[in-house]
């Protein structure tokens, strides 16, 4: 998914999710005497982590570890695996070898292997964060996820906005700032760019916004996109547009909300979207990336339902093992599970701060949409280089 080159949340990128961060506290189901003591100071060997306070803690500290079913799990360790090799990064490698000894779908094998293996650090927030001052290990839990359309490879019916490829000769590089989405769009400099024709310019302004997607032509076959680059415009809301307009309020302020909004004003939809100067290109993925596997995150592998975060690197290393303990935005029920720093993002900023990937689709979509929970972090990292 790229988030690391200019990637927003739906949720930060409307920029509500602060101000409607503080929608109650996270059950952590643990008795206080049930504790152990997490030490008191925070641990000096891990300054460059900038934004964040590591803090000794306990598996028994981590509230519905012994009720994760593990799922997937297995697979999104892999993954991380798969990074590591290729970076070359000998500890986590050995580490990564000793696993392939497991069955990946022995709950109690697996629990076992991170408990020999690893050790639990509290994560707090080293610097004040929005609601969440310095200190604090509470922060904000966002979601996300892969958008799927229908659409077309040929401007036909229905299908009348474009997806576009970043333009020969434009280069990736954040240096070379180009025209702003208004412009382009009246210009002829994207014409022959097009990858693909989709039905709703509000659906595909998400996509961009997401930085990845699926499309699904009338063959019947998929096309899958990822994040090619941008015009290096500053990224600006028009969920906030539509908030200084008067269309909406915060509370209304959501992707449902705002396709709703779309939907009623058709006229406006082309003065909205274009309140954000950023505009964002695409390029087709290789077919042979398997329909269980999500968009590329930030450390080059495919993230897993579920089990991948995009995190802030100057929190987290990369493709760690996390435990988070947050709520469902939907049920409010307890979510807490392993999951791993596959991703990031460039609001996802500070130390107890994570955005969590929901899947592919609608469904997906609905939860991460309104995803905007406090949540607590660890870091689960292994004894052998964290002793």
């Amino acid at each position: 998914m790229k988030k690391n080159k200019q990637f927003f949340s739906v949720i930060s990128s409307i920029g509500i999710a602060i101000l409607l961060s503080a929608c109650g506290s996270v059950s952590t189901q643990k008795n206080v005497s049930e504790l152990e003591p997490v030490v008191a100071t925070p641990s000096s060997q891990f300054k460059q982590y900038t934004a964040a306070h590591y803090f000794l803690s306990s598996w028994k500290n981590l509230p519905g570890w012994e009720n994760d079913s593990f799922d997937d799990a297995w697979r999104a360790w892999q993954k991380s695996c798969q990074y590591w090799i290729k970076s070359n990064q000998a500890e986590w490698q050995e580490l990564c070898k000793e696993s392939q000894k497991i069955s990946a779908g022995d709950k109690k094998i697996t629990k076992e292997f991170f408990e020999t293996y690893f050790q639990v650090w509290e994560i707090r927030q080293a610097k004040d964060q929005n609601t969440y001052s310095k200190g604090s290990n509470q922060g904000l839990i966002t979601g996300y996820y892969e958008p799927i359309m229908k659409g077309s490879l040929s401007r036909q019916g229905v299908y009348q906005t474009p997806v576009y490829k970043l333009p020969l000769g434009w280069s990736a590089s954040p240096s070379k700032v180009r025209p702003p989405r208004a412009e382009l769009m009246e210009s002829k400099a994207l014409k022959g760019m097009e990858i693909a024709w989709v039905e709703d310019p509000v659906a595909a302004a998400f996509m961009q916004i997401q930085g990845s997607g699926k499309i699904l032509l009338e063959n019947k076959k998929t096309l899958r996109l990822g994040y090619a680059g941008t015009n290096n415009q500053t990224f600006e809301s028009f969920a906030q547009w539509l908030i200084n307009q008067k269309q909406l309020t915060y509370a209304q302020a959501s992707m449902q909300g705002i396709s709703d909004w779309a939907k009623k004003n058709p006229q406006r939809v082309n003065e909205m979207l274009n309140a954000n100067p950023r505009f964002v290109f695409f390029k087709v993925l290789e077919s042979s990336i398997s329909p269980l596997d999500g968009p590329i995150g930030s450390i080059g592998v495919t993230l897993t339902a579920g089990r991948s975060i995009a995190v802030d690197w100057q929190s987290i290393p990369r493709g760690a093992p996390v435990y988070i303990s947050t709520t469902d935005p939907q049920t409010k029920q307890a979510l807490q599970r392993l999951v791993f720093a596959q991703d990031t993002g460039s609001a996802i900023i500070g130390g107890v701060r994570a955005d969590y990937y929901w899947g592919s689709g609608d469904a997906a979509g609905d939860k991460a949409g309104k995803m905007k929970q406090v949540g607590r972090i660890w870091a689960i990292l292994p004894k052998s280089m964290y002793p």
